[in-house]
């Protein structure tokens, strides 16, 4: 229902379902349907039907035998008249002892019609009537195929949400006799399935670390795959592979730069969208050129998918930085998330995360509701300190919010903006080249000092 998983049906509950059990009889003729499925499943033809919709618990009954004896069988098995369905041929007796015991519908079968006398009888004792071309044994399955599925659906799903482990996902498989695997959204909403063969031998992963090297900036579950290959301008923080790989670290101002390099120098042109799009991935790393990260080979490769792009870099910065303020289109937790990087230095795991502004106006209206954020972030990921590096494209300069380790925030030697925790930090817009270095400084001397 709306896309959520209800159950399943397997091919064990469908063979229970039709394969004949001599001493569960009853079981074997009931038929969950409506008058309208019916039909539609027999392929017949509707002459007359009555609440055709109504879904209800119908019990077949073949009219095989002598009319002395037609009736005896549901009345010993306790099937009720106004539920039984009655497949039969041309036997005008049997059609009139029906009519006259008030059966749900009668179905004439092997092109047979019913008699015009006994069809209007039919219609007053409010009978339904259909005609089918199929025999009787035929017919008679038929039927039964029209039970509606749900009475078969096994409600006992075995599910797994889209973020679960290989290895927590193998676990759970061995003890669990399920065949299939559904994997559902917070929702409940189904997102595909898996075998128990898929997961025991899946198909090997290989992952492109691209613009980050370490696996706790990775996609969940990167600790699990290969690593293939690493394109990255950020310092070195990679966990070991088992093979050599393609390891790619350049000081530039942005992988941007370095993916555009790589198509130069293979003598290749990007499309026109791509170039603009690497265009704005070192427009927005460099903030234009300014950021002390910057490289002549930057400026210069600029220039190279400018020309490719047919765009002025000029005119896409200033778009790009008046799109609208981090700050103020998002709430405090996902500005905190937007650009965020986790760190181990020695014994301490921290999170560094960083928005670029023009001015401080929207920062000052919710500095308080950031720090929040920033403590709720700490603690939910068990770190020792969280950081927030809020960067004036125009004055060049930032500030620096900080929760957590005490003795961190004391060895801080920046000016205090706003006693105890948010810091001027003038002339710093870098994470990389400038905040990161100087933390992994101040770590240095606390670890010392401890």
């Amino acid at each position: 229902h709306d896309g959520r998983l209800e159950g399943y049906v397997s091919i064990f509950s469908l063979g229970d379902y039709f394969i004949p059990k001599p001493k569960r009889a009853t079981s074997m003729r009931k038929v969950t349907s409506s008058i309208n499925a019916i039909i539609r499943s027999i392929g017949g033809t509707e002459v007359v039907a009555y609440d055709a919709t109504t879904v209800d618990d119908m019990y077949v009954r073949v009219a095989a035998m002598e009319l002395e004896s037609f009736g005896k069988s549901a009345t010993i098995e306790g099937i009720p008249n106004n539920k039984s369905v009655i497949v039969v041929g041309d036997r005008s007796d049997v059609h009139l002892r029906a009519i006259e015991m008030g059966v749900r519908i009668i179905i004439v079968t092997g092109g047979h019609r019913m008699k015009a006398d006994v069809l209007e009888r039919a219609k007053a004792a409010k009978v339904s009537v259909a005609y089918a071309d199929t025999d009787s044994a035929t017919t008679a399955w038929a039927v039964r195929a029209a039970t509606l599925v749900g009475g078969l659906v096994q409600r006992d799903a075995f599910t797994f949400k889209p973020q679960e482990k290989l290895s927590v996902a193998r676990r759970r498989i061995v003890q669990n006799p399920a065949l299939i695997c559904n994997v559902v959204d917070e929702d409940g909403r189904l997102l595909g399935v898996f075998t128990k063969t898929d997961i025991i031998n899946p198909p090997r992963a290989k992952l492109v670390l691209v613009d980050h090297n370490e696996l706790s900036q990775a996609v969940d579950g990167a600790a699990e795959v290969e690593i293939a290959e690493v394109v990255d301008h950020h310092r070195l923080g990679n966990a070991p592979t088992h093979q050599p790989i393609l390891f790619i670290n350049r000081p530039l101002g942005s992988t941007c730069s370095i993916v555009a390099d790589m198509f130069r120098t293979a003598d290749l042109k990007p499309s026109p969208q791509i170039a603009g799009l690497m265009m704005c991935g070192i427009i927005s790393d460099t903030l234009l050129l300014q950021s002390p990260t910057t490289t002549p080979l930057d400026a210069d490769l600029l220039q190279w998918l400018a020309r490719l792009a047919d765009a002025d870099p000029r005119s896409l910065a200033d778009m790009i930085f008046n799109a609208g303020s981090v700050l103020s289109s998002l709430t405090p937790a996902a500005a905190v998330r937007a650009d965020c990087k986790l760190y181990t230095e020695g014994e301490r795991r921290f999170s560094v995360s960083q928005v670029e502004e023009l001015g401080f106006t929207n920062f000052w209206k919710c500095e308080d509701a950031l720090l929040e954020a920033l403590e709720k972030y700490r603690m939910e990921n068990g770190l020792n300190f969280s950081c927030l590096l809020v960067t004036d494209i125009d004055s060049q300069s930032s500030l620096f919010l900080i929760r957590g380790d005490a003795e961190v925030v004391q060895a801080i030697t920046y000016p205090q903006k706003r006693p105890p925790d948010i810091f001027d930090l003038p002339g710093i817009v870098s994470r990389k080249k400038q905040l990161m270095p100087y933390l992994g400084s101040l770590l240095g001397g606390t670890n010392e000092s401890a």
